[in-house]
């Protein structure tokens, strides 16, 4: 049976893999596990509850906060608000538990729900599979005093962006920023971060009812900024993802800067300012190498983890370090989020062109991309990927065809059912002719 949690919490279609049902039985395993560890302080737990923009995350949220009420934790609602608003609540207000309702990029159709501890951080794979393993038990239920209470958390949305702004040490004055929202949980605090740091803000994807999420929009789309930003004359745009977790941006001309440049970008800011100590910065394998090459030429080591932003937390956290994300815009700044902030991370960027003066194209331009390719295979059976003989032979092949001016990556998606094919090269041609052919070999070999 596959395992229930992804890399980013439980994932699926909404109201058909992602019930009521579910996320009440999900909810109160979540409250038994914890309470079992001892990550409740006091006799009555506070767990706090967010959403993003999609009608289904009404009813979730709805059935998550009864079935934590209903295993004794008091829960606090705080709406519509980015992953990251919900993660800093947990953390700035000693609650003992964040549930998040939301699929991040996914579709419309789609929803999920995904656990944070107390401190703010993701829960690890184990404890995951802890809850999912004590999901459908028979429990003694609280009655009397013992039910947790439901009621609304005030003033979120303020609370959250007055953090994120005040983590800036120079004003946007002067800055033209297009914010596309992505109609999802950024639509209110992301306008309303960039205008209080002072910058000049034009929104699109801003609609409030969810039908729209990420719907050629956001970071997972980005031709509507770049035409904004191209027609309105701004010096740049900033793209977040469904919850604002993300964040992709786009440099005055209309060119994608993607995660690997943000990150090579506020790598060199935290730098020149003497807060990169150990000169690290943490990726994961689907960075570009062209990231490694940028920071090796400045000094700064690139250590990669697996994908997903737990990952890169995790080793941030092991070793010290203050910076690390992904190539799709998951951006961790350790000193002021305890998870990826699309938000934070768009207020920084423009902060490095106003502290500067430089335009987004120049900055940008410190990482020179390699040509990247990546297949999704489908049909396959992605467990086999690691194991199977031929396959092994094509990837060590490819990889000595390429030595030292390119990389082969195969990954079994952990949210998916394929394998994603990726190869790096000096031209696009090769990496294209690359990666077809690894592509053949996996549909060949594990075709189920």
């Amino acid at each position: 049976m596959p395992r229930l949690f992804g890399t980013d919490g439980v994932r699926g279609r909404a109201n058909d893999d992602i019930t009521a049902e579910l996320a009440v039985e999900l909810s109160v395993a979540a409250a038994h596990v914890l309470a079992t560890l001892g990550a409740f302080e006091g006799p009555s737990p506070r767990a706090i509850v967010a959403r993003d923009t999609r009608p289904s995350g009404a009813f979730l949220a709805a059935a998550v906060s009864a079935g934590l009420a209903s295993a004794g934790v008091d829960v606090e609602d705080a709406g519509v608000l980015p992953t990251p608003g919900l993660a800093y609540l947990v953390q700035s207000t000693g609650a003992d538990l964040g549930v998040m309702i939301s699929a991040s990029h996914n579709p419309y159709p789609d929803n999920g729900i995904k656990f944070f501890a107390r401190g703010g951080s993701k829960l690890p794979d184990e404890v995951e599979d802890a809850i999912e393993a004590r999901m459908h038990e028979e429990w003694d239920r609280p009655q009397g005093d013992r039910v947790g209470e439901i009621r609304t958390y005030p003033h979120a949305v303020e609370q959250y962006v007055g953090h994120i702004v005040q983590t800036l040490g120079t004003p946007l004055d002067g800055l033209s920023v297009v914010a596309d929202c992505a109609n999802g949980a950024a639509y209110l605090t992301g306008p309303a971060a960039l205008r209080a740091a002072g910058a000049t803000v034009h929104v699109i994807g801003d609609r409030t009812d969810g039908k729209q999420i990420n719907e050629d929009c956001g970071s997972t789309h980005l031709d509507g900024l770049k035409e904004a930003v191209v027609r309105l004359g701004a010096d740049a745009g900033v793209a977040f993802d469904g919850d604002a977790d993300r964040c992709l941006a786009v440099d005055a001309s209309g060119q994608e800067v993607d995660g690997d440049q943000i990150m090579g970008i506020l790598a060199l800011a935290l730098q020149a300012r003497g807060e990169l100590p150990d000169n690290t910065l943490v990726a994961t394998v689907m960075s570009n190498l062209g990231l490694k090459l940028a920071m090796r030429a400045a000094g700064i080591s690139l250590v990669q983890t697996a994908v997903g932003d737990r990952y890169v937390l995790e080793e941030m956290t092991r070793g010290g370090h203050p910076l690390g994300g992904e190539q799709s815009g998951h951006v961790i700044m350790s000193a002021h989020a305890t998870t990826g902030d699309g938000e934070l991370t768009a207020l920084h960027l423009l902060q490095r062109m106003a502290d500067t003066g430089k335009s987004l194209a120049e900055l940008a331009a410190v990482v020179d991309r390699l040509p990247q390719v990546m297949v999704n295979v489908k049909g396959v059976d992605k467990t086999r990927a690691s194991i199977d003989h031929e396959v092994l032979h094509a990837v060590a092949e490819a990889e000595a065809e390429l030595g030292g001016t390119g990389r082969v990556l195969l990954r079994p998606s952990g949210t998916e059912p394929v394998v994603r094919v990726m190869v790096e090269a000096p031209t696009m041609g090769q990496a294209q002719t690359v990666t077809d052919r690894l592509a053949a070999v996996v549909r060949d070999r594990l075709a189920l």
